[in-house]
């Protein structure tokens, strides 16, 4: 059977994730890796989850074990408003939010509901990878809108947004993720989020906030969400999710927005896997109602505090002048520049020899045109392999200039 001529164009659209291959080829104990964007293992709640998942099991087995409602399990969705009012002064009812299955559903998901082939879109450049896939999936068209040390540059949205009307296409959101962004770590100030919203209005667009780090704030005032700014007028659609706070394997994140346009996404969810899983709602939901969340969140927010310090330090003694990279007031990344003239993607393979690992920049850009930056983790290595993987990572660094 000759499956190319019987393949959809979605999957001939499909790439494999840049990062995803990077760690299999990267998975030997050997190789200190700032490669993905993993939490720190040795911080899981495992000994909560263990007791909850008992109580789940002994209390609502019934409700746990059987299929759930598309729209998420009612206890937690009562959680988490109650957390969104407390953590974000946003007040949302349970129309306007939908449990989903972590983030890239959510993108997913926004892709197939918004996005027909050739739509357009805007992104940061540089922006997350694993965005740019779900979009590209859907055949968007995604033009790059500049970016600097404090996120995209309202500007330069605005001349993309212009471009686009002199092309009579409009576009259909801007996508953004305005905290200790992945790839960069930088964040949007208040005032330029405030810029953006109203270039969005003037456009008749609207903003895809994307906020899955917004919590692990190490220094510095927060500034509102795009979702708070707007003041409940319509223009932003929110997703967060529990992978960088709470645990990854639950796959489980939520998105806020309009009612009418959370109805479409809650359509589409029925025909992709009918409900988030029951059982870890459930787990979820009484995590939050125990109170232990903002608890843990203080517990990664020291450990990667101190990593992140650990990472700037030893960049600063070991790397050549030349180099450059973003101070991140919290998240999980930081990114690194080199000289124009140097090539990252080239570069990675001379690190893999000297036993060091990173995520060349090109992937993060809607263009793949820009090749002298790289993404750099600091949550999941040790303090000792922060120090000694860097030291490599100079060295190769030097060796290639």
């Amino acid at each position: 059977m000759d499956y190319n001529k019987l393949f959809s164009k979605v999957v001939s659209r499909s790439k494999a994730s840049a990062i995803r291959e990077l760690l299999k080829v990267i998975s030997r104990p050997e190789i200190i890796s700032f490669a993905g964007g993993l939490p720190a293992p040795d911080l899981f709640p495992a000994k909560e989850v263990a007791d909850i998942m008992q109580d789940v099991l002994g209390k609502h087995a019934k409700e746990a074990l059987q299929y759930g409602t598309t729209e998420g399990q009612d206890k937690l969705k009562k959680e988490l408003i109650k957390l969104i009012k407390e953590t974000e002064n946003i007040t949302v009812s349970p129309e306007q939010l939908l449990v989903v299955s972590a983030s890239q559903q959510a993108l997913d998901m926004t892709a197939r509901v918004f996005i027909n082939p050739g739509d357009s879109i805007i992104t940061a450049a540089p922006t997350y990878l694993g965005a740019l896939q779900a979009f590209q999936v859907a055949g968007a068209d995604i033009r790059g809108a500049e970016s600097d040390g404090y996120g995209i540059l309202p500007e330069d949205l605005e001349a993309k947004l212009k471009e686009l009307q002199k092309e009579g296409k409009q576009c259909k959101f801007i996508y953004v993720v305005p905290d200790f962004q992945n790839p960069t770590g930088t964040t949007i100030p208040e005032q330029r989020r405030l810029e953006i919203l109203e270039i969005a209005k003037k456009y008749g667009t609207f903003i895809l906030e994307d906020s899955p780090y917004r919590q692990v704030r190490f220094e510095g005032v927060a500034p509102r969400t795009f979702f708070e700014l707007d003041n409940g007028q319509g223009n932003v659609i929110t997703m967060f999710t529990f992978s960088k706070v709470f645990t990854p394997g639950f796959r489980l994140g939520y998105i806020i927005g309009p009612e009418e346009v959370i109805r479409k996404y809650v359509i589409l969810k029925q025909a992709m896997d009918l409900c988030s899983s029951p059982i870890l709602q459930l787990a979820t939901a009484e995590y939050l109602r125990r109170g232990y969340l903002m608890q843990h969140v203080k517990d990664i927010i020291a450990c990667y505090h101190e990593k992140r310090d650990l990472m700037l330090k030893t960049l600063a003694e070991y790397m050549p002048k030349n180099i450059s990279w973003t101070r991140p007031e919290g998240g999980l990344f930081l990114w690194l520049s080199l000289p124009k003239h140097m090539n990252a993607t080239e570069l990675l393979p001379k690190a893999i020899e000297n036993k060091v690992a990173f995520v060349a920049g090109v992937d993060f850009y809607p263009s793949g045109d820009v090749y002298n930056d790289m993404r750099l983790n600091f949550s999941y290595s040790s303090k000792e392999q922060i120090v000694e993987g860097l030291k490599r990572l100079a060295q190769t660094i030097k060796e290639n200039l």
